[in-house]
């Protein structure tokens, strides 16, 4: 057994959904729960198939994004992983959508975040062991950053009042 750190490599400004799912038909379905959660979402979309001809699936509305997910999926290759790029959304517009889909099995992050995927390499193949989203904390909150919390949130339409 082998353990890899694979680095998500993705512009600084792009999220992303790092996730598990189970069957052939994820890429259709996610496909469907992006498009009909954000009208004129633009996504690039890979899943990596583990049986089978064992090939990367994809889809997507922007062929860049949809290009990035390939990639990185390629050197992370775990089977039945899946990995979403949002151009111009983000994860909480399409989270929910996601892990409604029947296929999917969890997610590992969403994020626009450094993210480090934790791999485990076997005789059989690969696995995901976890994730790195971002770095340690620095402090604990006080009560200056509260308000900034508070007043970015409602800034971003996030919160009234």
């Amino acid at each position: 057994m082998e353990l890899k750190v694979v680095k998500i490599e993705k512009p600084e400004e792009v999220n992303l959904i790092f996730g598990q799912a189970h069957f052939i038909k994820t890429v259709e379905d996610l496909y469907e729960a992006l498009v009909t959660s954000v009208p004129g979402i633009k996504f690039g979309l890979a899943f990596c198939e583990s049986s089978g001809p064992r090939l990367i699936r994809h889809t997507g509305t922007d062929s860049d994004l949809e290009n990035l997910a390939i990639q990185n999926l390629q050197r992370i290759g775990a089977g039945h992983t899946f990995l979403i790029f949002l151009g111009n959304a983000y994860p909480i517009n399409v989270l929910n959508a996601v892990k409604a889909v029947p296929e999917v099995v969890r997610i590992f992050a969403a994020t626009a975040n450094p993210l480090e995927v934790i791999v485990v390499e076997t005789k059989q193949g690969r696995g995901v062991l976890g994730v790195v989203d971002g770095g340690t904390p620095l402090g604990i909150e006080g009560d200056e950053d509260i308000q900034k919390r508070k007043a970015f949130l409602r800034q971003i339409g996030y919160k009234q009042g």
